[in-house]
């Protein structure tokens, strides 16, 4: 049993007002509550106090996403509102609402997962009795599907900015043992073009910082029963689910409003990998495969469709099957896949990579946009084991309405939501493993028929 007490009826009340306010309101509204807001800080320096439970309510700041695509609960990554999964329905991403059967099992992939056993125990040993009791939940709690991108949401869980520097740094070493050198960086340079947005705008004094990030933890940190834990905040998403050598990180999500800026005197560029190795892979197609690739160059401002709240999504193969593809462009689409599952720990990374090798004839190729350097787009890669999503979004907070419409040098021009114009200077990710396997539901449930 975990240490975690149930959420109050205040607390959900504060989630579901903030998520049927922003989809209600949508980016032009959610813009203009950031005009009123303070001055942000990095939030860098903590203290061993309060709990999650004070950042709840009304956004402090501008949430970062609009509705997404037209789905309902928020697609593009706003979060989980009054359409929130619970665990026990989930069912995961799908083609029509019917997973597909045999795709996971419990096996060794003789990959060690004690150091990240060590370090997350290492890490709740450091917190206080209250401070576990708020960040402990069951391993099937309903707290892994309720997690959002927007930076006001109502979060549980230990908050970066108020533990001690030791806690933090336990913390820091947690992710870094979970993640690969690229993983850390990536969720490192986000945290901190979270910060400067705050300082740009000068809005989100307690979500547009370093220190508005949290930890969750399912489950008791273990070598042989499932557990996992939960990094969450804006622009970051991270679910990591272990279950003995076992690892799933998925859903992930990262994103970055703007994705490159000078903070603190530290020049930042976020998903120049992501970018690049999406034209990559398209540019070693044919000028025949492109066009069924290519759906469209007109593109939204938000055209993402798994982000949270979208647990449960049906999403049908669109763009064209890998088994068209000649040796050398399934090698840049894997090259492709590799850029997001390399934001895990290396050896787990080749684990699932192999996985995602086993279903490249079935792996689909999707795009939405132009396709130069400087252009703002989407793409989609999709199999029975893997989502993944790049988009890139119209600007909330980074830029104005006479910047370039388009490009990756400044801000874009246009208000948010799906209505704005896109930019590279504002892209969200995710990649999600379909058919049951996000949040390892699948792996949890076959441990528990096994066990019984």
């Amino acid at each position: 049993m975990s240490e975690h007490r149930p959420r109050t009826p205040q607390t959900e009340r504060s989630r579901r007002w903030f998520m049927n306010n922003a989809l209600l309101t949508g980016g032009v509204a959610a813009l203009a509550t950031m005009t009123g807001c303070s001055s942000g800080s990095s939030d860098s320096a903590g203290t061993s106090s309060s709990s999650s439970s004070s950042y709840g309510g009304p956004p402090s700041g501008m949430p970062s996403g609009g509705p997404g695509g037209g789905a309902p609960g928020g697609g593009g990554g706003t979060g989980p509102g009054a359409s929130e999964v619970k665990y026990a329905d989930f069912t995961g991403v799908t083609t029509d609402g019917k997973t597909v059967d045999g795709l996971y099992s419990i096996h060794s992939t003789d990959v060690s997962t004690d150091a990240i056993v060590k370090a997350a125990q290492a890490f709740l040993d450091e917190l206080s009795s209250a401070q576990r009791k708020s960040c402990v939940f069951d391993v099937d709690d309903d707290e892994w599907l309720a997690w959002s991108n927007v930076d006001g949401y109502s979060r549980a869980g230990v908050r970066m900015g108020d533990i001690t520097e030791k806690q933090r740094n336990l913390g820091y070493a947690l992710l870094g043992t979970a993640l690969s050198a690229d993983g850390l960086t990536q969720t490192r340079n986000i945290m901190k073009l979270n910060a400067f947005l705050g300082d740009y705008s000068g809005g989100g004094r307690e979500t547009l910082t370093e220190g508005a990030y949290f930890f969750t933890f399912m489950g008791t940190p273990s070598t042989s029963k499932p557990w996992g834990f939960q990094y969450e905040g804006h622009h970051v998403a991270i679910n990591y689910f272990v279950l003995g050598d076992q690892v799933v990180m998925t859903p992930t999500f990262m994103g970055s409003e703007p994705t490159s800026a000078t903070y603190n005197g530290e020049k930042i560029t976020t998903f120049k990998k992501e970018t690049t190795a999406g034209l990559t892979a398209l540019r070693a197609l044919t000028d025949a495969q492109r066009k069924k690739v290519v759906s469209s160059e007109t593109k939204a401002g938000d055209n993402l469709k798994a982000g949270a709240g979208q647990d449960n999504l049906k999403l049908a193969y669109q763009g064209l099957a890998a088994a068209e593809f000649s040796d050398t462009a399934r090698d840049k689409l894997l090259d492709l896949v590799r850029v997001y599952v390399g934001n895990m720990a290396d050896a787990h990374a080749e684990v699932r990579m192999s996985e995602v090798e086993d279903h490249l004839d079935d792996t689909y190729f999707y795009w939405i946009g132009e396709t130069k350097d400087s252009s703002a787009f989407y793409y989609r890669v999709h199999s029975p084991v893997v989502l993944i999503e790049y988009d890139a979004q119209s600007p909330l907070g980074y830029g104005n309405k006479s910047s370039s419409s388009s490009g990756g040098g400044g801000g874009g021009g246009g208000m948010g939501g799906p209505g704005g114009t896109p930019t590279q200077q504002h892209i969200h990710t995710i990649i999600r493993t379909p058919n049951g396997g996000d949040y390892g539901v699948d792996l949890l449930k076959l441990h528990l028929e096994q066990d019984h």
